[in-house]
């Protein structure tokens, strides 16, 4: 059974930055394409965005390109988010997920993923 461990939410001003990380266990990242989502109080859950197994191919949600980097880094098996220029509309809770279908087609759909972290929250203070 996959787990996933997201850390590094916590309080950010807005105009700065964020920098999440994922932790696979029982499965690695290299296999499994990699996304961050997020939701908000009262919204649904929002692709922001994804990886594939390889980390060649990227995939961002429209509220966040330009300002958003996802990456695969392969020697500690981690998925990291960092999100530049944050604003009041980047708060919400932030959830890792992965898929063992890697070739989906899918990577913006959260019905696509299989598996999910606890979420852990961004705040970003005006």
């Amino acid at each position: 059974q996959v787990q996933l461990r997201e850390s590094g939410g916590g309080l950010v001003q807005a105009g700065g930055s964020l920098r999440l990380s994922c932790a696979a266990s029982g499965g690695t990242f290299r296999e499994m394409t990699g996304a961050w989502f997020r939701q908000a109080p009262g919204k649904e859950r929002e692709f922001v965005a994804a990886i594939s197994w390889s980390g060649r191919r990227t995939y961002y949600g429209d509220t966040v390109k330009g300002r958003t980097t996802i990456s695969l880094d392969k020697a500690k098996d981690e998925v990291n988010l960092l999100m530049n220029v944050l604003q009041a509309d980047d708060t919400g809770v932030y959830f890792c997920a992965a898929d063992t279908n890697r070739y989906s087609g899918r990577e913006y759909s959260a019905d696509e993923y299989e598996y999910w972290g606890q979420g852990t929250q961004v705040t970003v203070s005006t």
